[in-house]
């Protein structure tokens, strides 16, 4: 796959800028795709919560199937070739998932390894060429309100990020900590996809 014809479709701005610091090109989407889906072959890129026990923070997924929460499928393609990464199968949820009986539950229904919010908008263009995930939050270690850090259009909230300290400091902090690791692994990811 030629990665100079492929947009990196990111929610967040800090993964937008693990991609862009690899050098490819991205698009800031936001959460969901709030922003609008831009033109030409995109790959779903960031972070994803993993909805199995066995896939821990770090994790990279190279995801050759998405499903939404029936378990229909939306797209399945060939893997980007990241190298040690994962084959799985995304979730494309509604919202967020963090409990862990959720996960566990989604898991057995669907089949999927783990979740996030983008894949399935950026399938039902059917424009997408893949999905490069990272795992930040696992049934273990959920996501203690750091959610609330970020705008929907994704930007960093620094309310949210008050907020979701204020509520659980010792959780935010930790899932805090997950996200930055998952993020520097996430743009070594971008650089073997360059």
């Amino acid at each position: 796959m030629d990665p100079e014809r492929l947009t990196l479709a990111c929610a967040t701005a800090l993964e937008q800028e693990a991609g862009e610091r690899a050098g490819l090109a991205t698009s800031l989407v936001g959460l969901r795709g709030v922003n609008g889906l831009p033109q030409g072959r995109l790959v779903s890129f960031g972070l994803a919560g993993a909805l199995r026990e066995d896939l821990p923070c770090g994790t990279v997924l190279d995801g050759v199937r998405v499903v939404d929460p029936d378990g229909r499928v939306l797209w399945q393609g060939e893997p980007l070739g990241i190298p040690d990464a994962v084959l799985a199968t995304i979730l494309a949820a509604p919202e967020v998932v963090d409990d862990p009986a959720e996960r566990r539950r989604l898991a057995e229904a669907t089949g999927a390894d783990a979740v996030d919010l983008e894949s399935g908008p950026i399938a039902e263009t059917g424009r997408l060429a893949g999905c490069l995930r990272v795992v930040s939050d696992t049934p273990a270690r959920g996501l203690s309100g750091i959610c609330s850090a970020v705008k929907p259009e994704g930007p960093v909230s620094w309310t949210g990020l008050a907020v979701g300290f204020a509520r659980s400091p010792l959780g935010f902090t930790r899932a805090a900590a997950d996200g930055k690791r998952a993020l520097r692994v996430l743009h070594r990811a971008a650089e073997a996809l360059a």
